[in-house]
């Protein structure tokens, strides 16, 4: 696409109004340009269905790069960990994210905190970074060799006791480490990768390129990789969960505070892929949303906030009748393992509990205060994923669309959110796979040592169905085999609070019927979650001018799977001239004449030419690139020649609009 602007006097701006709008002249001036050019003209009829399915291969191709990626993370790191012989004593120093060219009074570098060349790079969101090295991050609740443990009893803090993780936590650092190699070469054979990481499942994240983390106005950093989607669902799989909760009068007080934290936290570990349900007991049972009574339902963002407000206004009375909440819960669960956790600090219900979460296949912790529960709640996580470690299911997992958190932590005060340029990259996927111990004298147990993961930009995805190929009102759009949507021109997940740009409470759940709501009976809906290759058709209105006007038209729809992926690929054309596309011929010489004509420029959020991979061509414009293909002067650039096939054509034939714009602001008296 170019557009044209008049041009105008040196000595008056005043009428550049009566420039702008075209008459007769210039009107008939086209029409003859193209008449003039008609024998070199095609008229293309687009094919819907061919053009999702070279879509769908062109983007299941870049998927496909990500996830070799992440497998040579998997492959390094369980062999890392193979050859690792741990060190119960072990002390060495690494790049904490939080600490990095950090100094003391004295103007040395604080320890952990060593000199870390960081440089703006454009690939990742103008961010400083180091692409060759990656840093690592700790949660403030998690051990860190510069952070001292407290003693202080309190129903905030951890309960004082021996710390048998933090050689755990060092030995996993030292040992990651072999990650660095991996993380480079990855991104030397993909430069389109971003972040890459390994979230361990003692708590903490390494991630390239590294980066400095900015902790929030308390000194706290609470990004804790192991509460993450992409974590969570690839170190386990699908969940049906029941949780019972004691209402009884022995839980007034600080007690019922911790156990609504605790199912609070528990909740916070479910994603779309499991299915819940709350049931409290005291002198009866109760399911705390009634209209959920005997089932399971999915454990969605709006499910989960909802069962949070249930629990959160709980009160505690009577006597607790475990037995009848129990058998409650099997009835809804076929097969059954039960997991226990005893709140407070009394140990007399211990043994009790214990027997059954052993006699049933799951596990008893104790969680004494409110921050006991983040670590305690997360071991339930580690026994479900035993059978998929004993096995060594590697799963590919795929997480439904979300708002890149970590970048939030390592932007420099006092920016804090994100800047409205980067609202569609913002808006990511994350492929994650899990990695275990191949140690032999561990093999039984079913070790997890953790997730590696790497993030795909929709935006940069959503490349791959490039707009010119779509016509007019023609869209794509991509969602999930759970009916939400991945992108999607209706889909606007930020909203502005003042000056700032916040996530909308449900913006990564918003089905496809909500956007697509012509489409009453749901086979649109059902056709892409189900993974199927069609098409239909569908009256549409589009709202125009921000809704004060509403264009009636026939949308033709074909959808397809993107192999591999729990994704669907959908594309919109509109019937009549939006299926057809002009072709028209021109020469690079005469093409690129019209096209450096001051008066002429590019489509600001098209893509001509990829320039954002190789730092040789970050610092061109779109235009430099584009005349630097053309020309041959830079044989490297990949660029749409199609594209720019047609570009080169629009400023041929609109070339004279200038001569006549030109002419009406030198004679117009006005």
């Amino acid at each position: 696409m170019v557009s044209r602007r008049p041009a105008q006097p040196e000595d008056t701006s005043a009428r550049t109004m009566k420039a702008g709008v075209p008459g007769p002249d210039a009107i008939g001036a086209l029409p003859d340009k193209y008449k003039d050019v008609e024998s070199s003209l095609k008229i293309k009829e687009v094919d819907g269905l061919e053009l999702v399915k070279k879509f769908s291969e062109d983007m299941e191709t870049m998927l496909r790069r990500k996830v070799e990626a992440i497998q040579n993370l998997v492959e390094a790191a369980e062999e890392a960990d193979l050859n690792h012989e741990f060190n119960e004593s072990l002390v060495f120093d690494y790049y904490n994210s939080v600490l990095l060219n950090e100094k003391d009074s004295s103007g040395a570098y604080v320890e952990l905190g060593a000199e870390f060349l960081l440089e703006a790079n454009a690939h990742f969101s103008n961010l400083l970074v180091n692409t060759t090295l990656s840093s690592v991050q700790l949660p403030t609740n998690v051990y860190n060799k510069a952070q001292v443990k407290t003693d202080v009893i309190s129903p905030v803090l951890p309960t004082p006791r021996p710390h048998p993780s933090d050689p755990d936590i060092l030995n996993g650092i030292y040992m990651s480490e072999a990650l660095n190699a991996v993380f480079v070469e990855n991104f030397r054979r993909d430069p389109t990768l971003t972040w890459q990481y390994f979230g361990s499942s003692t708590g903490f994240f390494r991630i390239y390129p590294g980066i400095k983390w900015t902790p929030d106005e308390n000194g706290v950093i609470t990004f804790d990789c192991r509460n993450r989607g992409w974590y969570i669902q690839a170190a386990t799989s699908p969940k049906d969960i029941v949780i019972v909760m004691d209402t009884s009068g022995s839980m007034k007080g600080l007690r019922m505070t911790i156990a609504k934290h605790t199912v609070s936290t528990i909740l916070d570990t479910l994603g779309e892929n499991d299915f819940v349900n709350i049931i409290a007991y005291n002198d009866y049972i109760h399911y705390i949303e009634p209209c959920f009574k005997g089932i399971l339902v999915q454990a969605d963002r709006d499910n989960r906030e909802h069962f949070k407000q249930l629990v959160d206004e709980l009160m505690v009375k009577g006597v607790g009748v475990v037995d009848q909440a129990l058998r409650e819960a099997f009835q809804i669960l076929q097969q059954v393992r039960v997991f226990t956790y005893l709140i407070g600090r009394e140990v007399s219900f211990a043994d009790r509990l214990k027997w059954i979460a052993c006699n049933n296949k799951g596990y008893y912790t104790q969680i004494s205060t409110l921050a006991d529960a983040q670590e305690n709640v997360m071991e339930y996580l580690h026994v479900l994923s035993r059978p998929m470690v004993i096995n060594h299911d590697h799963d590919i997992t795929w997480t439904e669309a979300y708002i890149d958190s970590k970048t939030l932590f390592c932007r420099p005060p006092p920016m804090t959110v994100l800047h409205p340029q980067a609202e569609s990259l913002a808006l990511l996927t994350t492929v994650a796979m899990p990695v275990f111990s191949k140690k032999n004298e561990t093999r039984s147990h079913g070790i997890l040592l953790g997730v590696v993961g790497s993030d795909v930009a929709l935006r940069e995805l959503m490349k791959l169905a490039p707009r010119y190929k779509l016509g007019v009102h023609g869209y794509a759009f991509l969602n999930t085999n759970n009916g939400y949507i991945l992108s999607h021109p209706d889909l606007r997940p930020l909203y502005r609070e003042g000056k700032k740009l916040k996530p909308k409470p449900n913006y990564n759940s918003v089905d496809l019927s909500e956007v697509e709501w012509e489409d009453q009976a749901g086979t649109l809906r059902t056709a892409m979650i189900n993974g199927e290759t069609g098409s239909l058709s569908m009256d549409v209105k589009v709202p125009l001018d921000r809704g004060k006007r509403v264009l009636f038209l026939t949308n033709d729809y074909f959808f397809t799977d993107i192999s591999d992926t729990p994704f669907s690929l959908g594309v919109v054309l509109s019937r009549g001239h939006g299926e057809y596309i002009l072709l028209g011929n021109t020469s690079v010489e005469e093409g690129l004449h019209d096209l450096l004509h001051p008066d002429l420029s590019l489509a600001g959020d098209w893509i001509y030419c990829i320039t954002d991979i190789d730092p040789e061509h970050r610092k061109l414009t779109q235009l430099e690139a584009v005349v630097r293909f053309l020309t041959q002067e830079d044989p490297a650039l990949e660029c749409d020649e199609e594209l720019l096939q047609e570009a080169l054509f629009d400023a041929v034939v609109t070339a004279p609009m200038e001569a006549y714009w030109t002419a009406l602001a030198l004679n117009s008296s006005e």
